[in-house]
């Protein structure tokens, strides 16, 4: 039995990543609401941590997640929206809080953040892969939105992200089918950023999230909240608002040694300044 502490693993590298690895692989990594709690509180960290430039998650063994512990529903329906509670409402809003502890500040990190899908995303799994700004995928990744199947209507914000990915007409199919689909579909799906072969496949994930970590932090953390932002503002105001971040970032250090490094065919190294 694996205690709090194990369930989820932190790493801070020396190149600028950051990964949480879900660690449950006996039950495919399928979350406990303490985990979350956990994760919410490292993002914040890592949030203010200078160092950390990307955020990468993964999962040990043949699951990225398998989102909420299914054994644990049947045993306990109240696990089902992150435990007892008083009334529909108070459960609705502590599983919304336990969602956002997890998609929600994936998504708003002021950082890039990349799944790294090694093998099974499904329900809440699949969701928190959707709230990642990037998914680097192994060629045995496997997706599914997964709720049909325990009669389950959705939740972690997947209903909101995979519309804006594949469009809402597949992500209609995906929920009311439950269809798991591969990496190579995925991919044609635009779920997949990335398909790398299953060997080395971590590895090269890493590689890959150390060349986003490398680049301009300032801008890069610009470019992320124009993204957001331009999710819901009228065209005339994100065009103003990215106009501010545009200036903004033509008055950092980084921006005018970069330009200087184009001028003289080198390569810029970025200091968040």
């Amino acid at each position: 039995m694996l205690m709090a502490d194990e369930m989820t693993l932190f790493e801070k590298r020396d190149d600028g990543v950051a990964v949480i690895t879900f660690n449950r692989p006996d039950s495919l990594n399928a979350m406990m609401p303490i985990q979350a709690d956990a994760i919410a509180a490292k993002l914040d960290d890592w949030a203010a941590d200078d160092a950390v430039r990307c955020v990468a998650l993964t999962g040990a063994g043949r699951a990225f997640t398998a989102g909420g512990d299914v054994k644990a529903m049947a045993e306990d329906p109240d696990t089902a929206s992150g435990g007892a509670a008083p009334s529909t409402d108070e459960a609705a809003r502590n599983l919304a809080s336990w969602g956002w502890k997890l998609s929600g500040k994936l998504h708003t990190l002021p950082k890039p953040t990349v799944a790294l899908v090694n093998g099974f995303a499904m329900g809440a799994g699949m969701s928190i892969a959707l709230a990642c700004d990037i998914r680097f995928c192994s060629s045995k990744a496997k997706f599914g939105t997964a709720f049909r199947n325990v009669a389950l209507s959705g939740d972690f914000g997947g209903s909101w992200f995979l519309p804006r990915i594949v469009g809402a007409s597949v992500a209609r199919e995906l929920y009311f089918t439950g269809e798991i689909i591969d990496a190579e579909r995925a991919q044609a799906l635009g779920i997949a950023n990335h398909v790398a072969p299953h060997e080395g496949f971590l590895e090269a994930g890493l590689d890959y999230c150390a060349q986003i970590a490398s680049g301009p932090p300032l801008a890069l953390s610009r470019m992320k909240l124009n993204l957001q932002r331009a999710e819901s503002m009228p065209l005339a105001d994100a065009m103003l608002a990215e106009a501010m971040h545009h200036t903004l970032s033509s008055q950092d250090e980084d921006h005018q040694a970069a330009a200087k490094a184009f001028v003289n065919k080198e390569t810029p190294v970025f200091e968040g300044r």
